[in-house]
């Protein structure tokens, strides 16, 4: 699960553009620094059912693993 973590920092921009990360039962809810950052299709690659944007909050649908992969997000920061 860690590569799918390090997939979906990527899309996030990076760790330095994630301001907070948490796990909501099939979401990851982030804020992040530079929404222009966000890459949508590497989201989607790496597992990502769907983006929401409401400008620096994200929501990254990606089923069930969202809290272990919030976890692992957090981990890295």
């Amino acid at each position: 699960m860690t590569d799918k973590a390090e997939n979906i920092v990527a899309g996030l921009g990076g760790i330095d553009n994630i301001i907070e990360i948490e796990g909501c039962i099939t979401r990851l809810r982030t804020e992040v620094e530079d929404p222009s950052l966000i890459d949508e299709t590497a989201l989607k690659a790496a597992g990502a059912h769907g983006v929401v944007k409401m400008g620096t909050a994200i929501q990254v649908v990606i089923g069930t693993d969202a809290d272990p992969i919030a976890a692992e997000i957090e981990d890295m920061m």
